[in-house]
């Protein structure tokens, strides 16, 4: 079967399949550091979306674009 490219509009589908549920988060910072947290998908836009952090001592709210994940920076996986 032919592995589809990814596209800006197949990565928000596949963004907009995953919304409201927990996802684990990695987010490439640059020079080997790699930030990685459990994560639920808010809100998902025309050019970006919003996640919340599921963790009990620190909670907060990020904006990612589309672009980040396309060009591999944040890396999204629902185990």
């Amino acid at each position: 079967m032919k592995k589809m490219p990814n596209t800006i509009e197949n990565i928000k589908k596949k963004i907009m399949d995953l919304k409201g549920k927990e996802v684990n988060l990695y987010i490439n910072r640059g020079r080997r550091k790699v930030s990685a947290y459990r994560a639920r998908i808010e809100n998902v836009y025309a050019s970006v979306f919003t996640v919340k952090s599921c963790s009990l001592d620190l909670e907060f709210i990020n904006t990612y674009s589309y672009n980040d994940i396309l060009c591999g920076e944040v890396k999204i996986s629902n185990d």
